[in-house]
C-alpha cells in the first residue's frame, strides 16, 4: 500500500540532523517512529475501498485515487470534497499535525489552478506548475512549507551584512539551474516531506533581487542539512498518548551551496514578480482553508477532552464550570460558521475556479490566535491540581500497590485507571513539551497575529462601514437646519 511506499521512500540519503547526529534509518529510529506509523495509516487511506472515496478523488485520464487536497474546485461540490477530506484526516489525528501534506499540496494546487494568469510573471511558469502539479498528485508526494528566515538581528535588513549573507539566496546561475546559500525557517514536518515548498514573507527590494525566489527543493538535495529541534515523542505511548503518535517536529534548514534545476525554479530575481505569486488568492484560499478545517478538529478534540475531564470528577453541574465548557462549544461553532461562510461566499476565480472567500478564513486565522491559548486555559482551570496528582506511570496499577491506586485514584463516573488515563491525555495537552509547542504553533504559525489584525484592516472596503454613518449625520444636519 502506498503508505509504506511512503516510509520507505524517506530512506532516500536526506540529511536530517538530531542530538548532533546524522540520522542513518529515519523509518527506524524512535524520534520519529510513531509519527510515520501515524502518517503511513493516513496513507493507507487512500487504497481502503469506501474511504478512499472520502477523502480522494481520480483525477481525468487517471486510474489511481489522488488525495482530494489536488482537486481544482469547480463546483460547490468539489469543495465540499477538499473540506470532507481535510476533516477526515484532521479527525484521525485529532487536529494536532498540521502539516500532514494537505497544506502545501492545496499551495501547488491553488498555483496550478490559476496557472494561466500567473503565466503572465513568467513565460515558464505555467509549464513548471503543471508538471510538477502533476508529479506531486501521481506520486504522492508530502510536501510542506520553509517560508521564516532566521532569526539573527530583528532591528536590522538586508543591508546588514550578517543578514545578507545568512538569509536564502542566489550565489550562482547556471545553464542547469540555481545554486542557493542561506538558511531558512520553521519547517514543519520537514523529516517525513519530499519537496519544500521555499519562499520568504520579506517585501523585497530591487537591489535584493538575489534573495527574491519561489522553489520547490527536494528533501534529499546535496548541501541540505535538515536540523531538527528537541524531539518529543515519547517511548511511553500509555503515559503520553499524543506524544508517542502526533509529533510532526520542526527544522531549520542550512543550504550549504545547494543546486535547484530550472523546472524547480518556479520564480527568481523579480521582487514584485514574486510578492504577486506569493499572494495569490487562489492558493491562499485553498490552503488557508485547509488550516481552518483543521483547527476546527482541534478545537473539538480539547472539548472533549474537557467535558471528560469535568464528568471524571463531577464538577459538570457547577454553573462556573459549565460557563467555561459553554465558552468552548461557542469557539467551534465560530469556527464552523466561518468555514461554512466561505464556502457558501466562495467566487470563481479569472479561470472559472471556486475559491473560498478569503475574509472568512482570514477572520477564522485570526481569532484562532487567541481561541486555541484560551481552549487550553479552560482545560486547565476544570482540572485543576488534579494534573498533578497523577502517578508517574501507568505501571503503577500493575504493581503491588494496586489496590491503593484503584482505590484513591477512582473518580465520579470513571475506574481509576480510566481517570488517570485520561488526565495523562490532558496532561500532554497542557503541560508536556509537545503541548507547549502546540500552544506557541497556534498562536503564531499563520504569521505576526499583530501584522494580521491590522492586515485585516488595511485590506477592508472601510467605506460599506463609514459612509452609512457620515449619510446619517448628512441627513441629521438637514432636518436640524
Amino acid at each position: 500500500m502506498r503508505g509504506e511506499q511512503f516510509v520507505k521512500s524517506l530512506n532516500d540519503g536526506r540529511k536530517i540532523w538530531l542530538d548532533g547526529a546524522l540520522v542513518s534509518n529515519l523509518p527506524k529510529h524512535q524520534a520519529f517512529k510513531g509519527t510515520l506509523e501515524t502518517l503511513q495509516r493516513l496513507f493507507n487511506m487512500l487504497d481502503v475501498p469506501g474511504v478512499r472515496e472520502t477523502i480522494g478523488f481520480v483525477p481525468p485520464g487517471g486510474s489511481k485515487f489522488a488525495h482530494a487536497s489536488f482537486l481544482v474546485p469547480y463546483t460547490p461540490q468539489d469543495l465540499l470534497k477538499r473540506r470532507t477530506s481535510f476533516d477526515c484526516w484532521a479527525r484521525e489525528t485529532n487536529g494536532m499535525m498540521s502539516r500532514i501534506s494537505d497544506y502545501g499540496r492545496s499551495m501547488i494546487t491553488g498555483w496550478y489552478a490559476a496557472r494561466k494568469q500567473l503565466g503572465l510573471l513568467d513565460p515558464h511558469f505555467e509549464s513548471k506548475i503543471t508538471n510538477y502539479y502533476k508529479e506531486a498528485r501521481d506520486r504522492d508526494l508530502f510536501l510542506t512549507t520553509a517560508i521564516l528566515d532566521p532569526q539573527i538581528d530583528r532591528s536590522n535588513g538586508l543591508d546588514d551584512s550578517r543578514i545578507n549573507e545568512r538569509f536564502l539566496h542566489i550565489i550562482k546561475e547556471t545553464s542547469d539551474g540555481i545554486v542557493v546559500r542561506g538558511a531558512k525557517m520553521i519547517a514543519t514536518g520537514a523529516p517525513y516531506t519530499h519537496d519544500f515548498i521555499i519562499f520568504s514573507f520579506l517585501n523585497f527590494e530591487a537591489k535584493d533581487s538575489k534573495h527574491a525566489h519561489i522553489l520547490l527543493v527536494p528533501a534529499h538535495s546535496d548541501g541540505l542539512h535538515i536540523i531538527c529541534r528537541e524531539s518529543f515523542a515519547s517511548q511511553r505511548p500509555q503515559d503520553h498518548i499524543l506524544s508517542s503518535r502526533y509529533e510532526e517536529m520542526d527544522a531549520v534548514l542550512f543550504f550549504d551551496d545547494v543546486f535547484i534545476p530550472w523546472e524547480r525554479v518556479l520564480l527568481y530575481g523579480n521582487p514584485d514578480n514574486v510578492l504577486k505569486l506569493r499572494g495569490n488568492k487562489t492558493a491562499n484560499s485553498l490552503a488557508f482553508h485547509q488550516t481552518v478545517v483543521r483547527f476546527v478538529s482541534k478545537l473539538e478534540f480539547v472539548t472533549g477532552v474537557a467535558f471528560a475531564i469535568a464528568e471524571s470528577i463531577g464538577v459538570q453541574g457547577f454553573l462556573h464550570i459549565q460557563e467555561k465548557l459553554g465558552e468552548l462549544i461557542t469557539q467551534i461553532d465560530v469556527m464552523k460558521a466561518l468555514v461554512i461562510a466561505s464556502e457558501t461566499m466562495a467566487r470563481p476565480d479569472e479561470s472559472g475556479v471556486l475559491v473560498p472567500e478569503i475574509s472568512f478564513i482570514d477572520t477564522a486565522r485570526n481569532i484562532g490566535t487567541k481561541y486555541y491559548p484560551r481552549a487550553i486555559e479552560i482545560l486547565q482551570q476544570v482540572g485543576g491540581g488534579g494534573f498533578v496528582q497523577v502517578p508517574s506511570s501507568m505501571e503503577d496499577f500493575y504493581g503491588p500497590i494496586s489496590n491503593l491506586m484503584h482505590l484513591y485514584f477512582e473518580g465520579t463516573s470513571v475506574s481509576a485507571e480510566k481517570k488517570v488515563q485520561l488526565f495523562k491525555l490532558a496532561w500532554d495537552l497542557i503541560g508536556s513539551p509537545l503541548g507547549s509547542r502546540h500552544e506557541l504553533y497556534e498562536r503564531f504559525y499563520a504569521g505576526d497575529p499583530v501584522r494580521a489584525y491590522a492586515s485585516q484592516y488595511v485590506k477592508f472596503e472601510k467605506e460599506l462601514l463609514v459612509d452609512p454613518v457620515w449619510k446619517l449625520l448628512k441627513e441629521s444636519s438637514k432636518e436640524g437646519g
